[in-house]
């Protein structure tokens, strides 16, 4: 049987897919070579090669720049190759399509980022395999499960495309170079796009199992689960502050109750929270529901683009994806309670010691974050510098450009044993939906429809798996809602939800215009002693807009297309 997981490239059938792909955007047809299309569908494997590039269309987050650097879970310190755009927030029209709007896998931009190109395209693929399947001869025993992934994969991209640029038109036909001069497309909205989304889903659900098992070949390709899990999250975007500036009860109601289906279907929270980002695909666990998987002849090397100098890797690329003071400021004590209050003094409850801010916190910051005296891999980092400035530690900013200038490293999807070089292809998956976000979709759903003992019963079972206390009932209101908020930025921290988590939230116009902070750490060679000294390392004030909660459309796009508005305020 065909498994995703493997998604190997195959040159002859690459070079038939080339021509038979679009590679621009909705209206820019390249010439089609017509008996290479119809060598593909006139042969099953090939009709199997084409289908299982479909997934390509969902973007993963081990590209070269993931996407935390563009929120406050990093310091974006890129000099160049797109990422810079989003230090201060200069991203425009003329601009955006540079993050990542190519269609190659291959270069500095590319992580998708500005999905306009990549989504469209993959839809004109979808498309056409939708209508493919309606008319050739071809006998496919898994013909209904082929036609239910590639739906689901359709409502995927559609979910991908109105986070990022609300509503967005809707193409559920491919259309051919004939078609250039008659067929303009107009912004569908937000509503429609859900809705469309929706119906795809249910309509793929029941030709599809329910799911697999992780340690199943066919681990990595759509199941009725997944399906079920885009809808939680496209639901609770649709029912958020800024996509329901009306707080409309009913579009929480749907987000909860698409949550709440997928709560007994027999997924589990993995024992070890930093073990569970060190596992391939064919691992045993049950907390991932759907994830993009690599092996070793199709492999990533997120941990060499992301760890630090000791390894010979490059921080995220001149030490560009350093976590933020920002986001260590925001994990809890192991106490329960917050290092800090609303106004950055200490919280007096919490017991946290500013000459030991890494003591006593709740263990995921551990688990996804090397900071100073941490232990990994049997070495001891060092983040220091002399109080003389003379000597500094090997892990120190000092010591290279690739050590994070926030003196953190990433430590969630990195090895904790073999190999940590370039010449590794590393196999840990992606998990694109996984139990933990369930339970928190679910308790922020239930939060705003005024269940609030449910919604701190499921933020309480997600803190539990790492032994961090259950919220009180004391907290209540908007406290709850700051902790659930909260919870989330923890237990998502370096998944790609922080960026757009804020902005459906309506909170970027604060979190993005803050600046990104880090402590310092000096030390006394002659006591031992360190101290530990704030830094602002990017003052980001005013360069973020209520705009940019959704990003623009190109310029070059807006100009092929005159029936597309622009993003509103840009």
């Amino acid at each position: 049987m065909k498994t995703i997981k493997t998604i190997k490239r195959i040159i002859p059938v690459l070079l038939i897919l080339y021509f038979i792909s679009c590679n621009q955007n909705i209206l820019d047809f390249e010439p089609e070579d017509r008996i290479a299309e119809s060598a593909v569908w006139s042969d099953a494997n090939l009709i199997n090669a084409y289908h299982t590039d479909l997934y390509n269309a969902i973007p993963h987050g081990f590209y070269i720049h993931m996407y935390s650097k563009y929120t406050d879970e990093a310091y974006n310190s890129a000099p160049c190759c797109c990422a810079e755009l989003f230090a201060l927030n200069t991203y425009s029209p003329g601009n955006i399509a540079s993050m990542g709007g190519v269609t190659t896998d291959d270069n500095w931009c590319t992580n998708f980022f500005y999905y306009w190109d990549r989504g469209y395209n993959y839809i004109r693929k979808v498309n056409v395999f939708l209508e493919k399947m309606e008319e050739i001869d071809v006998v496919l025993e898994d013909k209904k499960q082929l036609v239910a992934e590639a739906k689901f994969l359709r409502a995927f991209i559609y979910f991908e495309l109105i986070k990022r640029f609300g509503g967005v038109p809707i193409v559920s036909q491919a259309y051919g170079l004939g078609d250039i001069e008659s067929v303009t497309f107009k912004r569908n909205t937000f509503d429609e796009c859900v809705a469309f989304i929706e119906q795809d889903l249910t309509e793929t659900m029941p030709d599809l199992p329910d799911q697999y098992p992780s340690t199943d070949a066919n681990y990595g390709r759509a199941t009725a689960d997944a399906c079920q899990a885009l809808l939680s999250r496209t639901l609770l975007y649709a029912a958020s502050p800024l996509f329901n500036p009306s707080n409309d009860q009913q579009k929480w109601q749907k987000a909860a109750d698409a949550a709440e289906a997928l709560l007994d279907k027999g997924y589990d929270l993995y024992p070890d929270y930093q073990e569970l980002f060190e596992l391939s695909q064919g691992d045993a666990q049950d907390e991932v529901i759907f994830s993009r998987g690599f092996t070793t002849s199709n492999g990533h090397q997120a941990p060499m683009h992301n760890f630090n100098r000791r390894y010979e890797a490059y921080g995220g690329w001149w030490g560009s994806n350093g976590p933020s003071q920002n986001l260590v400021d925001d994990y809890d004590m192991t106490n329960g309670e917050p290092p800090f209050l609303s106004d950055g003094t200490v919280n007096p409850a919490s017991g946290y010691d500013p000459q030991n801010p890494f003591q006593d916190r709740d263990p995921r910051f551990d688990a996804t974050i090397v900071h100073d005296e941490t232990v990994f891999r049997g070495d001891t980092y060092e983040m220091w510098i002399s109080e003389d400035g003379s000597q500094w530690g090997y892990d120190s900013y000092k010591n290279t450009g690739d050590n994070p200038r926030t003196n953190y490293v990433l430590k969630k999807f990195m090895p904790t044993e073999g190999p940590f070089n370039w010449q590794t292809q590393f196999t840990i998956q992606w998990p694109h939906f996984r139990l933990a976000e369930i339970y928190l979709n679910y308790a922020e759903a239930k939060f705003e429809l005024g269940d609030e003992a449910t919604a701190r019963e499921y933020i309480s079972l997600v803190r539990a798996r790492v032994g961090m206390p259950a919220l009180p009932e004391t907290v209540t209101g908007e406290d709850l809602r700051t902790r659930i908020y909260n919870e989330r930025r923890i237990e998502m921290a370096f998944e790609n939800q922080r960026m757009f988590d804020v902005r459906r939230w309506k909170i970027a116009i604060d979190v993005e215009n803050r600046p990104i902070r880090t402590l310092d750490i000096y030390l006394d060679l002659s006591t031992g002693v360190k101290r530990y000294e704030e830094v602002v390392l990017l003052d980001k004030s005013g360069t973020y807009e209520e705009k940019m909660n959704l990003f623009p459309i190109s310029s070059d796009e807006i100009q092929r297309n005159p029936e597309l508005t622009q993003t509103p305020g840009w």
